[in-house]
């Protein structure tokens, strides 16, 4: 997330300054003002930005993002979001898991994409202000055709099917539920209208009764997510939307499943990749992210040949050289350095916003910034690169915060690092217990 030192932070409005803070505060990565914290990101900034805008002109871009755990996987595809929201497009980012997210039926990852649907002006699920949005940009455009009321309705549902011919050849129940969903609201029947919707994003077990008013059957498959997806796009950009951004996170957890439905989630993800290659989701931009070992384990892409050449990437060479117009890019994650000025960054964001902004810069100066840093790092087993998370979450809530509302408060006289079991994830933990055992220490009952 940062490999230099920050330039000074951004003016911030109150409610974003707060919305960070908080955020850090829970050990959580913000889910916006991340332009705030942004420092190191520049070497992306034109190649991405370039990305963004050809995506916004119609084209559609797959990126595959790669970095150990702490290396900032989810603030990078955050903070790439936020880019692309200020250029018009629709975000959604999507949690790859076995049981609630597994890539391998793509119906249920469409599913999570209208359900964390979110634009500039619509929290997740904006997937009704879209469509409303939709059909009210249809109604525009018949009646600047000349269209009267009388015979709107008819001239409405006639561009809803010139707009969606390409997507009813793969889909043709996306235009049928469009229309039943309009049809419902017409006739003042909103729950009918709420479950057609529904079953539009990608929900099962709609009532029977709200299908059949629609003149839809069963539920959305792996197969049909591919057309659905693509009638989104065109539903987004119709409706003003100039994209659609999607992140997949956490793909490595598909190293953990079995094996039969890995293979098969590789596949469905080669199939992603060609899609989005052969330009049929105009406008998406498609972001992966996963750790090296899921890149180049034998467990991960590896394992499927097809899938390995689609996204090889040299990263041989020194990474100040790593070529940001790569299907892969790499985060090195953070040295002590750039972790404490990013602590620095902070401690400067969170003064702006305090009480008491003298006190907080006069006692957590840079270097008990860059002391508290290496404590850190220190109980986490020497690893500065997974330390962020609780680097942050330490520096607000057990230091700047009582700096802020104790003026009696000095943090170098009464403040001690503590770190319990209970606050750390599994990887944290792992590490802050020392050294993995070799095979040899192992005591084997028998």
């Amino acid at each position: 997330m940062s490999t230099t030192s920050p330039s000074p932070a951004s003016p911030a409005s109150a409610a974003r300054r707060r919305a960070v803070v908080d955020a850090l505060r829970r050990g959580a990565v913000p889910e916006s003002g991340l332009d705030l914290l942004a420092t190191g990101l520049d070497r992306f900034e034109s190649a991405l930005d370039a990305e963004l805008a050809a995506v916004a002109s119609g084209g559609s871009v797959f990126k595959a993002v790669r970095g150990e755990y702490g290396s900032g996987k989810t603030f990078f595809t955050r903070w790439l979001a936020e880019r692309a929201k200020r250029l018009g497009m629709a975000v959604a980012e999507i949690q790859i898991s076995e049981t609630e997210t597994p890539l391998h039926r793509l119906e249920t990852v469409y599913r999570r994409l209208t359900e964390r649907l979110a634009t500039a002006s619509f929290p997740p699920s904006a997937l009704r202000p879209v469509v409303d949005a939709w059909f009210y940009a249809l109604e525009e455009d018949a009646l600047a055709a000349g269209a009267g009321e009388e015979d709107l309705a008819e001239e409405v549902d006639r561009l809803l099917t010139a707009r969606l011919t390409e997507v009813s050849r793969h889909a043709p129940s996306f235009a049928t539920a469009l229309r039943g969903y309009r049809s419902a609201l017409a006739q003042g029947d909103e729950a009918t209208a709420a479950a057609v919707l529904a079953w539009l994003g990608g929900q099962p077990h709609v009532a029977a009764a709200a299908r059949r008013s629609a003149g839809v059957r069963g539920d959305l498959d792996h197969f049909g997510a591919f057309g659905f997806l693509q009638g989104l796009l065109t539903v987004l950009r119709d409706s003003g939307h100039r994209g659609l951004f999607v992140v997949l996170d956490e793909v490595e957890t598909l190293q953990r499943v079995r094996s039969d439905a890995r293979d098969k989630a590789l596949n469905a993800l080669r199939q992603l990749i060609d899609e989005v290659h052969s330009g049929r989701f105009p406008g998406l931009y498609l972001v992966i992210t996963g750790t090296p070992a899921f890149y180049d384990g034998p467990q991960g892409v590896q394992r499927l040949a097809p899938l390995a050449q689609r996204l090889a990437t040299d990263f041989t060479a020194d990474p100040r050289f790593d070529n940001p117009r790569a299907v892969q890019l790499r985060l090195p994650g953070f040295t002590e350095e750039s972790l404490v000025a990013l602590g620095v960054t902070i401690r400067d964001l969170y003064a702006a916003g305090a009480d008491a902004p003298e006190r907080i810069t006069a006692l957590a100066d840079d270097a008990y910034v860059s002391d508290l840093a290496t404590a850190v790092g220190g109980a986490l087993g020497g690893r500065v690169g997974v330390a962020p998370r609780l680097f942050l979450k330490k520096l607000v809530g057990d230091v700047l915060d009582r700096i802020d509302q104790f003026e009696d408060f000095d943090p170098r006289r009464h403040y001690r690092l503590t770190v319990t079991g209970s606050e750390l994830t599994d990887v944290e933990r792992n590490l802050a217990a020392g050294p993995a055992a070799s095979a040899g220490d192992i005591e084997l009952d028998l």
